[in-house]
């Protein structure tokens, strides 16, 4: 399979470019109405992960491939996508709709929207919706698509409430099962430890001064799993190592440090784990083409 669609790869095939704060902020976040994307304008979506979340309301029928299966829309539905689950939609029949599409680093701090189960993989991530339920859902994507527009300057925490929102109204049409009765596979399972044990380390302040896990070995070593397997696991799962999911998530902390912390920046690298300030200078570089202090002051 193919390696997960990034968010500059989507912003490429559906516009043409790419928003110029993209990676240099604290997570993204957009809306988007459905229309200009499907029926007559629909474009053949490889069948693929994508590197990012993504709620879509649609109405009109269609069919949507999702991991091993394929699933038939009649009228009008409520979808969720998630980083570890392939998936391409059919858009010819349908007629319009709205989506929204942010990144794990959106909610880093403000929750953590992988334990509700539209964004696991054994959970419910389609749902047919009644006429009834469609208002109040399309409300929260029109308030999205108003308050995107806004200048007020709180918009991104008012869009993870409205997510949280799209999220609390699923969960109540499908309620999760019992974590007892749940049949995860093996591979999930560790995915999901995994994952749970990197954020377990952050955010990192004066009382939690330094992360203790910095390699694939120490997150195996902490799962009773060889560092061999883990990395199998998640290269299945999704298609990144486990170093990669790690330089990632210590690049995430390292822009809310730069952003909202007073520590410097050799403080902030010794808290990353980096033992000497050019190493994480040269990382931060790697990643984002500028400095930590360019980052800052920017």
């Amino acid at each position: 399979m193919r390696q997960p669609e990034k968010l500059t790869e989507f912003y490429q095939r559906k516009f043409q470019q790419v928003p110029t704060d993209l990676g240099r902020t604290l997570g993204h976040f957009n809306v988007f109405q459905l229309d200009p994307f499907v029926g007559k304008h629909a474009k053949p979506v490889p069948y693929r992960k994508r590197d990012f979340y993504k709620i879509m309301l649609a109405f009109g029928s269609g069919r949507v491939h999702y991991a091993d299966r394929f699933i038939e829309v009649h009228k009008q539905v409520l979808s969720f996508s998630n980083p570890l689950i392939p998936y391409k939609w059919e858009h010819n029949r349908i007629q319009s709709g709205y989506f929204c599409i942010f990144d794990r680093a959106f909610f880093q701090g403000f929750g953590d929207i992988s334990r509700y189960g539209v964004f696991q993989p054994g959970g419910s991530h389609l749902f047919e919706l009644k006429d009834e339920q469609v208002p109040q859902i399309e409300q929260v994507f029109t308030r999205m698509m108003a308050e995107m527009a806004s200048d007020y300057v709180h918009k991104e925490d008012l869009m993870r409430n409205l997510v949280f929102e799209l999220l609390h109204l699923a969960a109540k049409m499908s309620p999760d099962p019992a974590p007892a009765k749940r049949n995860t596979h093996a591979a999930e399972r560790i995915t999901s430890l995994f994952f749970e044990l990197l954020e377990r380390q952050f955010p990192i302040e004066e009382a939690h001064p330094q992360v203790r896990l910095r390699t694939a070995s120490d997150f195996a070593d902490h799962l009773n799993v060889h560092v061999n397997h883990l990395n199998r696991v998640l290269k299945e799962t999704t298609q990144k190592t486990t170093t990669q999911h790690i330089a990632e998530r210590m690049l995430q902390e390292a822009k809310v440090m730069l952003r909202h912390h007073h520590w410097n920046v050799s403080e902030i690298a010794y808290s990353l784990g980096f033992s000497e300030p050019a190493h994480f200078n040269h990382f931060f570089k790697k990643h984002l083409e500028i400095s930590p202090s360019q980052f800052r002051s920017a």
